[in-house]
């Protein structure tokens, strides 16, 4: 595994999304030190238009980062459908659409998945105010200094240890387990 990584995070949506702003606020603020930034910022994102136009780049976006080398990391982010019950769901429907392009279990693997329940407005209503419903949309964010600001409070919890037993929506969680695993990988 390299010492370092680029990022490449493949989103719904356009370039000015509240995720977009959100996740790059989250890298900005961790700043772990073997993150390789891009000549643009800490990350290369590419908006891939509706959740099914994403879903279906996956494969190639996948083959793009390994062909570049252990230094590139592709990260997936996207919304879990209220019709799903959680992120495993939603990854499980990339892995089909992995295997029908031809992706190995160990070329999966090295994806790291961030799945907000419904829209990453839940998220940004819990680090607001330490409640939320993910079987409910959250209220929409329309300013993007509160998206970026709540980034850098979740990179701020990300990067110590929980000191309460403080409970995170189950799709923060989730997200934040395959975050970490990352961090591992380039411990």
């Amino acid at each position: 595994m390299a010492k370092r990584t680029q990022i490449v995070c493949i989103h719904e949506g356009k370039k000015d999304s509240v995720d977009l702003v959100f996740a790059n606020a989250f890298l900005k603020t961790c700043d772990p030190g073997w993150l390789r930034p891009y000549a643009t910022g800490k990350a290369h994102f590419e908006g891939c238009g509706s959740k099914s136009e994403l879903l279906q780049r996956f494969p190639q976006e996948l083959k793009k980062c390994i062909a570049a080398g252990s230094d590139t990391t592709l990260i997936v982010l996207a919304d879990i459908d209220d019709k799903l019950k959680n992120g495993e769901e939603l990854k499980k429907a990339y892995w089909e659409t992995a295997q029908e392009a031809g992706i190995t279990r160990e070329m999966f693997d090295k994806a790291v998945f961030i799945f907000p329940k419904d829209r990453i407005e839940n998220w940004i209503q819990y680090l607001s105010t330490g409640v939320t419903d993910e079987n409910t949309e959250g209220p929409r964010v329309k300013n993007n200094r509160v998206a970026r600001d709540k980034a850098r409070l979740l990179a701020e919890k990300c990067r110590q240890p929980r000191q309460t037993k403080e409970t995170f929506p189950p799709s923060l969680e989730w997200s934040c387990r395959n975050w970490k695993s990352l961090v591992e990988r380039m411990g």
